[in-house]
């Protein structure tokens, strides 16, 4: 693509609160990663994760009302999720008490929604944050009463999605994957299984033996198990027998609707001349190795058309958590107990 593509910018004037704290996140959770490779590095993304984080509290605003043309394609409907998501990922990588107040004291109490599971999503991150803060409970380090609020959100969370549990969500597909939208349906079950997976490591790294549901009692494999049969859906063993990761497996999507896929190599094209081959009958020309693609129907269908976009079209954020299911997935694992 050779045209302009202009950029759109968050600041002090047109805030974006989302845009802001996600990154900011994003940035303190690398800064762990990269803490010994590259020492100098993840001091970067830590000092950048902080300013990000101040300008995104102080500058409240949902991104989708100040930049309205976004709201039509992906719609924030709140940003508490995510300064709650950024304030735990800051305190985890430096251990600064302040970040640990920010989630407990008043912000706590307006974004936390505790005692309402929620679902982990790319608009919706207190799953993700509750299951974080919940390191804290299990690895004994807050000391903090409130965090238990967060704990029993996250296991409220993990309740709702065994199967077998008394509170268990009815959202799911007839074999057994959980199911929420019709658009990009796979968004929910791998990012459930991925938390249910890291959970379950909480788990055994802390010799936590059950997780009470009810009058039912659950182990670390049960998390585990479904994990792995949501991983499993997704790769192959399903009603089609059909992997949704591109590039996997004997059978898998031909149609993707994703225009680096579709479009020759050697083609050169604008931004409007893209529509013969995304009309074409032709399979894509180009593998888009480990996309995965927006998934089955709740009646477990799936039409392969470059068309049909709410079930072909590829998300970075699907691809984003099915990297940390299959990671989660490849060995039980223990938690890393120290943080800071």
């Amino acid at each position: 693509m050779t045209e302009k593509r202009p950029l759109t910018q968050v600041n002090a004037s047109v805030p974006g609160t989302e845009v802001a704290a996600e990154t900011a996140a994003a940035m303190a959770s690398a800064s762990l990663v990269f803490k010994t490779a590259d020492s100098t590095y993840s001091s970067t993304l830590l000092t950048h994760a902080k300013q990000l984080f101040t300008f995104a509290d102080n500058n409240r605003g949902s991104y989708s009302e100040k930049i309205p043309e976004v709201a039509t394609y992906y719609n924030s409907t709140g940003y508490g999720d995510e300064l709650l998501w950024a304030a735990s990922w800051l305190y985890h990588a430096t251990a600064d008490q302040s970040y640990l107040e920010y989630v407990t004291g008043e912000n706590g109490k307006e974004f936390a929604q505790w005692g309402s599971p929620t679902w982990f999503s790319w608009d919706n991150k207190l799953a993700g944050a509750q299951v974080l803060l919940s390191r804290l409970s299990f690895f004994g380090a807050s000391g903090n009463s409130v965090i238990e609020n967060y704990r029993k959100s996250a296991e409220d969370v993990m309740c709702g999605l065994l199967p077998q549990s008394p509170t268990a969500t009815s959202s799911r597909t007839e074999s057994g994957l959980i199911w929420v939208s019709e658009w990009n349906s796979l968004q929910h079950p791998v990012a459930s299984a991925f938390l249910a997976a890291l959970y379950g490591d909480y788990m055994l790294t802390t010799q936590t033996a059950k997780l009470t549901c009810g009058d039912h009692s659950f182990e670390p494999s049960d998390l585990r198990k479904f994990a792995k049969l949501q991983a499993d859906y997704v790769l192959g063993s399903n009603p089609l027998k059909m992997s949704f990761l591109v590039g996997y497996g004997d059978k898998y999507p031909q149609y993707v609707h994703h225009r680096g896929a579709s479009i020759p190599v050697n083609a050169t094209t604008g931004c409007t001349d893209g529509f013969q081959w995304l009309n074409s009958a032709k399979p894509n020309p180009n593998v888009a190795v480990g996309a995965l693609v927006g998934g089955p129907f709740l009646n477990e269908t799936f039409v392969d058309s470059r068309n049909n976009t709410m079930q072909t079209e590829p998300t970075t954020y699907n691809s984003a958590v099915i990297v940390g299911l299959l990671s989660s997935l490849v060995t039980t694992s223990s938690a890393v107990k120290s943080f800071g």
